[in-house]
């Protein structure tokens, strides 16, 4: 059912949007490398989902503030213009670098579940599962927002501007009305059919005036967003964890159906962790990205598989992309099997990237017909056997979800994948924005046959998630590339691809964002029909695959390349998103 609502919701083909791709830029030709650059250091490049937000980054960029305050304010102004995606009511991840230390932080932003959370809140009174529209607008689903303690985190180790100042671009915004764009307002018009989003009193009055959804070129303001912004900006976050903001989300997770208790307590408790990231090989390359609760060490995993498959590089043929698939179907076994918050449970992550394993599971290569059963690491490494620990139980999780990739001019970076789940979270809004629905990522049976399932729900838990940002470091350990997606459980998919096509097939950045998006989490395999060549599909059906030719594929790459005289940028032509460059001595800002 999940996967029908998500096809209708997200699957119909896109309306045309103004500049997909194209880049912003006042100081540097749009779409020139920049040849007479003395290096990729000259200038800022941000990509993102939406022109506002990009503007945004450079604004910052421009007045000398970091790649992290520049994601900072972008990402403000991406909760304000594109609230089905992500925002201040939701959480997210960041992989955050400087250069002149090489400090790498992943900082877990993930929504945590309340201390009133059950592990069986997801099951109806005979102990079946609910629907997943029925959990979506669930008060039981909301969890304790991230996004601003990742916020605060972030600057407080990574930041140069004053904290004050990364949100003036959002409020402005705010007070003074953005233009609505073709995809919030097809959006709404799609999840309206299905969901409460225009029957609930804020949601309707807010994208629904007058019982229509918001037209596209409305200008829409949001006061209470500024305010709440505001507030931010004047008291850090303890200004949202503390006082009317907490209370607001408090109050608007009682609210029926299945109202949730979100204390005091719960918003006093949150705290975005700093970990370490997952990083591993690649033909020469350090590929790193997030640890549990995200899948980061599925995309290490893969890309190990990949190398092992095709130990002279993949290539763009039915036997490459062949390899791609079957990479993809063990190490989604695995990462479905194991990856959980590994503050709860026992996560071998280093077990699952592991050298040895790899070598025992690329052995393992299941027929194109046939899916691909988890792995047992700690057989393969100890003969120790630890597959039995866990039941085996799928979750799906963030279909609504952005992405973006900041480099400044000292060659710091960030990428940073946030979100509220489903398309609007929780179909609910306080204090101006939307609340998530992220505890949905948990398993909603947290026992099979009496065996515990990894991901199931508990106090204080984080949900597992697909979010994957990565950044990628050449042999010298210089920065070569920052990318990441939205897309839900495709997530881990659209990244790789993205790795893949500019490492293997030597695409330049928007070349690989544009390559056709193929996800093998199980079977059938997912192919992007409208970019994918009928030979390669013809071939992978050849080959035994069971393939199902889907449209409108939800990816939204925003990736960056380093090169010594420039840095090269995309933006998914299936968003809103562009690129924006600011060359290094351009004018501050009054």
């Amino acid at each position: 059912m999940r996967a029908l609502l998500l096809r209708l919701l997200l699957g119909w083909p896109l309306l045309t949007t103004v500049g997909c791709g194209a880049d912003v830029n006042e100081d540097v030709a749009a779409n020139d490398p920049a040849p007479e650059s003395p290096g990729h250091h000259a200038e800022g490049v941000i990509t993102a989902a939406n022109p506002y937000a990009v503007e945004a980054g450079m604004a910052i960029l421009r007045q000398g503030g970091s790649a992290v305050d520049a994601a900072i304010a972008a990402h403000a102004v991406l909760g304000l213009v594109e609230p089905q995606s992500s925002g201040l009511g939701g959480g997210g991840f960041m992989l955050a670098y400087r250069a002149r230390d090489g400090v790498l932080a992943a900082i877990d932003g993930r929504e945590t579940a309340p201390a009133s959370a059950r592990p069986d809140m997801f099951l109806d009174e005979d102990g079946a599962e609910l629907g997943f529209i029925a959990r979506v607008e669930s008060g039981h689903a909301i969890g304790v927002p991230g996004t601003v303690a990742l916020y605060a985190s972030a600057h407080e180790r990574f930041g140069t501007l004053p904290w004050a100042d990364l949100f003036v671009p959002a409020i402005e915004l705010a007070d003074e009305g953005f233009e609505v764009s073709p995809r919030l307002h097809d959006l709404l018009v799609r999840i309206s059919r299905f969901t409460r989003l225009d029957e609930n009193p804020v949601t309707a009055e807010y994208f629904f005036p007058g019982g229509e959804p918001l037209a596209v070129g409305t200008l829409r303001r949001n006061p209470d967003y500024a305010n709440t912004l505001r507030r931010v900006a004047e008291h850090g976050s303890a200004g949202f964890y503390q006082g009317p903001i907490a209370q607001s989300i408090s109050e608007v997770a009682a609210e029926e159906p299945r109202p949730s208790i979100i204390s005091q307590a719960d918003f006093d408790g949150y705290e975005a962790v700093v970990r370490e990231a997952v990083c591993g090989p690649y033909r020469g390359y350090r590929v790193c990205s997030m640890p549990p609760p995200s899948s980061g060490s599925a995309v290490v995993a893969m890309l190990g598989l990949l190398e092992r498959l095709t130990p002279d590089g993949m290539t763009d043929t039915v036997e490459g992309w062949s390899a791609f698939i079957d990479a993809m179907k063990l190490g989604y076994a695995d990462r479905d099997h194991y990856v959980a918050d590994a503050d709860f449970v026992p996560v071998p992550v280093a077990d699952l990237i592991d050298p040895g394993y790899l070598d025992v599971r690329a052995s393992a290569r299941p027929p194109a017909a046939v899916d691909a059963a988890p792995g047992d690491p700690g057989a393969v490494l100890r003969d120790d056997p630890i597959i039995g620990r866990w039941a085996r139980a799928g979750s799906g999780d963030d279909s609504g979800t952005t992405h973006l990739s900041v480099i400044d001019a000292e060659g710091n970076a960030v990428a940073f994948t946030a979100s509220v789940e489903f398309a609007f979270g929780g179909q609910r809004m306080a204090s101006g924005f939307i609340l998530n629905n992220e505890l949905t990522d948990f398993a909603a049976t947290p026992s099979i046959d009496g065996v515990p399932v990894a991901n199931a729900v508990a106090p204080g838990k984080r949900p597992r998630s697909s979010m994957t940002p990565v950044l990628v470091f050449d042999a010298d350990d210089e920065l070569f590339m920052v990318t990441g997606s939205p897309g839900g459980n495709s997530i881990i998919a659209y990244t790789l691809k993205s790795l893949v096509g500019v490492i293997d097939l030597g695409l330049d950045a928007q070349g690989a964002v544009d390559l056709p998006n193929i996800i093998a989490r199980g079977l059938p395999v997912q192919i992007e029909h409208e970019r994918a060549e009928p030979a390669l599909v013809t071939g992978l059906r050849d080959l035994g695959y069971p393939i199902d030719e889907r449209g409108g594929e939800n990816s939204g790459l925003h990736t960056l390349v380093v090169h010594p005289d420039h840095i090269d940028g995309a933006a998914d032509p299936r968003r809103e998103g562009r690129v924006g460059r600011v060359a290094r001595d351009a004018p501050a800002s009054p």
